[in-house]
């Protein structure tokens, strides 16, 4: 998908090897465990912030010095612009690093890069989120920027979220009052019965089958763990949704983030370029080791 005149706008005044100055505003804890936080970065040089456009999807690269760089799916909306949003699972040198930072700490971030989900084609039809675990970032994009003045551009939104437990589904705040909405249902589980928990119980592959939305002039999101979405697609294509109708957001070992070094190549496909956002056409291409 070619690069929107915003993101070109970006990269003409930047060097894309060169991180912008950004420094952390806000850091919560997100799950149970400790293991998922959240940052929000604000720009230190107000050109910067003026300059920085991106649309549901896309992600940065963020970038701690002496410690390298990792890419983050922009969990916040385009109509939020007072922060950037990630949120960040601590796995490696630098998420682990990440996660000892404190507010007001100075950070660097790349981007935006990639594509995005195609909304302005979704225009009118009905919208199905359906994803898993801390995937959940994109797609709460997505429902932000509906909610911030676009909710009225298309039909039902159906929204299908789940995670290992209760105290691992991300944003809890907002879901709740998400869930207050007449028009955008929201569906929650869990994996296993939880003590208080009052939603449903099941994996998404399953609960997506028992609730079963419907293809009928519809577009499907989905981005969640390789597994979830391994077992999802077979259920979402039994209910009738054609691929041309089911997009995704994948990852793989993107580094550079611009198409340069060829580690996130699969197929014809840089994923960090022509992705991360694909359509289940593009996917039933590329070679089976994806």
């Amino acid at each position: 998908m070619e690069q929107s005149p915003a993101v070109k706008l970006f990269f003409k005044r930047s060097n894309p090897y060169l991180p912008v100055p950004m420094r952390i505003k806000d850091i919560r804890v997100e799950s149970e465990d400790g293991m998922l936080k959240t940052f929000d970065l604000e720009f230190v040089d107000p050109e910067d912030k003026e300059s920085f456009q991106f649309l549901p999807g896309q992600f940065c690269e963020v970038s701690i010095l002496g410690k390298g760089e990792a890419p983050f799916g922009i969990a916040s909306a385009p109509t939020e612009q007072d922060y950037v949003r990630f949120t960040v699972n601590r796995a490696g040198l630098v998420t682990n690093t990440m996660h000892q930072l404190e507010v007001g700490t100075p950070i660097g971030m790349r981007g935006p890069l990639g594509n995005w989900y195609p909304l302005e084609k979704y225009k009118g039809h009905n919208l199905v989120i359906v994803s898993g675990g801390f995937a959940f970032t994109t797609l709460r994009s997505v429902i932000r920027w509906l909610l911030d003045g676009h909710r009225a551009d298309y039909a039902d939104v159906t929204v299908i979220y789940g995670a290992r437990t209760p105290g691992m589904l991300l944003y809890k705040d907002e879901l709740a009052e998400w869930s207050k909405r007449d028009d955008l249902p929201i569906h929650l589980t869990v994996d296993t019965e939880s003590q208080g928990w009052g939603g449903l119980v099941g994996f998404v592959p399953t609960v997506t089958q028992q609730i079963a939305p419907s293809p009928d002039n519809a577009f499907l999101l989905m981005c969640g763990p390789p597994a979830m979405i391994r077992y999802t697609l077979p259920v979402v294509t039994k209910l009738g949704f054609k691929p041309d109708q089911i997009y995704t957001s994948l990852e793989r070992r993107m580094k550079c983030g611009i198409g340069k070094c060829g580690r996130c190549n699969i197929g014809p496909y840089y994923v960090c370029k022509d992705g991360p956002v694909f359509s289940l056409d593009q996917l039933e291409g590329l070679p089976h080791e994806y």
